[in-house]
């Protein structure tokens, strides 16, 4: 299912399950807008059982590709033809570019990394390099910014999940590229992933779930910073229990149009400024 666009422009969408709550449109209007680049930005629901059906109906439809959100971003690795080096080290793809056969096929990026470092550098002021670093989760998202984290050089990172072994698994893909960062990588259940982090990242689908934070409040340092990578209603669970625990809450609203950006850039070969269109957002959210 999708929202309405309009005829004859570029078509575009972020697929996933759910996505009504998406602010990736809103986002992509405000880019295209700033570079004046006409094309439409759609919501396309997809039923869990028919990811892959449901985007390359959307592809044979006209559009021009689509970023992927949860819980879809491994299925969409094995959807394109061609990948780049950052999707290929995360195993997972969160934008698809609609390239013709003859150009070589399907493009897949995985651009929620150096969303999540610039948002964390850039506008949350804190800097990764020799940090301990917390990140939870071993599914899509997480796996998406692992490599850029270790290009950002903390002094370690954990990788925390409920199932040891599929921790484990994407550890095992990123340890000849976090030797190469002189980054301390190992892999963590949730109960034992050790205390006193300066950057704890929630890449868990708890907060979508309404779930507790899965973690004990020993894992944030003083003054930590606290990031979810979800965003509005979902996170306020876990940026509420960050402030308790004396950290600095941040969700994922600047990783979204960060990641965004990058996305826009891969489509349309042109990077837009995010600073104006974050800050609408966060005054928007304010005022609600």
């Amino acid at each position: 299912m999708t929202t309405t666009s309009t005829p004859g422009l570029d078509r575009y969408a972020v697929a996933g399950n759910p996505v009504a709550h998406s602010q990736s449109p809103r986002i992509h209007a405000l880019f295209a807008q700033q570079t004046g680049q006409e094309l439409s930005y759609e919501r396309l629901l997809c039923p869990l059982d028919a990811f892959a059906s449901t985007v390359q109906a959307f592809a044979a439809a006209g559009g021009r590709g689509c970023n992927i959100t949860v819980p879809f971003k491994f299925e969409a690795h094995a959807l394109a033809a061609r990948l780049s080096q950052r999707a290929q080290l995360a195993g997972a793809v969160n934008t698809l570019r609609f390239d013709a056969a003859n150009d070589g096929g399907w493009y897949g990026d995985n651009t929620d990394g150096a969303g999540l470092v610039r948002d964390i550098q850039a506008n949350a002021g804190r800097q990764l390099a020799g940090q301990r670093v917390l990140l939870l989760g071993a599914g899509g998202a997480s796996a998406g910014v692992l490599g850029s984290l270790i290009a950002a050089k903390p002094a370690e990172i954990c990788l925390a999940n409920r199932s040891l072994d599929k921790a484990q698994a994407i550890v095992a893909a990123h340890l000849a590229w976090a030797e190469q960062h002189g980054v301390r990588l190992h892999a963590s259940e949730l109960g034992s992933c050790g205390s006193s982090f300066d950057v704890l990242i929630n890449g868990t689908s708890a907060s979508l779930a309404g779930a507790g934070v899965p973690v004990a409040p020993s894992v944030l340092a003083p003054g930590a910073l606290a990031l979810d990578m979800m965003y509005g209603p979902a996170a306020a669970p876990f940026l509420d229990w960050a402030r308790q625990h004396g950290a600095e809450p941040r969700d994922g609203l600047g990783m979204l149009v960060e990641q965004a950006a990058e996305a826009f850039a891969v489509w349309r070969g042109i990077t837009p400024d995010t600073t104006a269109v974050l800050a609408g957002l966060r005054a928007d959210a304010a005022a609600r």
